[in-house]
């Protein structure tokens, strides 16, 4: 195979129009391969399917070479494309355009970064995109020269052992964008709250709400001020989530 292969998927659901935007970028780099979940699968994490079957079925939609949707999970679609369907490791790994923020803590919950933290797991450089924009409107677009710069510099670079990048693209217009900032994950979290409801035969269920809250508003070297000052964020995450400043202070339990 001459060119890159690249392999791109999501967890909106392989006809998501933020997938569609960041194959259609991909395409001037290299040989593409799309395997991406049949529905969507927001909020997944780094889940796996171990109780049912998996299944993969062709689809068209993207007109690529390999193109095909997975029953399961964004992680089992990165697991079936590289050690069942690709032909070899792909050379870049893209998961996104998300629609919607994977900043700060979000990583952990994001489908989206769980592909992308798979695909570093597996050695081959790994980029999630996410887009601040829940609008069904967004346009996915609007950031597409700092994408394909993004992309070529990762396929010419790589990227250190067990890294990928998680990017989040402010809810700007093209022109507004200011550029890139590699930053650091601002220290944050949710107020979750859930709402208590009925449905028409009175049995209760509940509905998750919350507030985000950044804990580090002043802080300039963060993901979330980036995104506030018109930055796309790349925050370089890794695999590795030991805590090294804990670590001998938790080695006294040791005694």
């Amino acid at each position: 195979m001459n060119k890159p292969l690249i392999l791109v998927t999501n967890d909106d659901g392989i006809y998501a129009p933020g997938i569609s935007a960041l194959v259609k970028i991909a395409k001037q780099f290299g040989t593409i391969a799309v395997i991406a979940p049949d529905k969507p699968q927001s909020g997944m994490g780094h889940a796996i399917t171990i109780n049912s079957t998996l299944r993969l079925q062709k689809t068209h939609y993207h007109s690529t070479d390999i193109e095909l949707a997975c029953s399961g999970t964004p992680v089992d679609c990165v697991k079936m494309a590289i050690c069942e369907v690709l032909p070899q490791k792909p050379n870049l790994i893209l998961s996104g355009i998300n629609h919607g923020s994977n900043s700060s803590i979000n990583v952990i919950y994001s489908g989206t970064m769980s592909a992308a933290i798979e695909g570093a797991l597996e050695g081959a450089p790994s980029i999630g995109f996410s887009l601040c924009d829940y609008s069904m409107e967004a346009d996915f677009f609007q950031a597409e020269n700092y994408i394909a710069k993004l992309i070529e510099k990762s396929l010419k670079h790589g990227m250190p052992k067990g890294t990928c990048l998680n990017v989040n693209i402010p809810k700007l217009s093209k022109e507004n964008i200011k550029g890139i900032k590699v930053v650091r994950q601002a220290k944050a979290s949710w107020v979750e709250k859930f709402d208590a409801r009925q449905d028409p035969y009175g049995r209760d269920y509940y509905w998750l709400t919350g507030e985000f809250i950044n804990f580090e508003k002043e802080a300039t070297d963060t993901d979330e001020w980036a995104l506030a000052n018109g930055y796309l964020s790349v925050v370089p995450t890794q695999v590795d989530l030991t805590d090294y400043k804990a670590l001998e202070k938790i080695k006294e339990f040791e005694k």
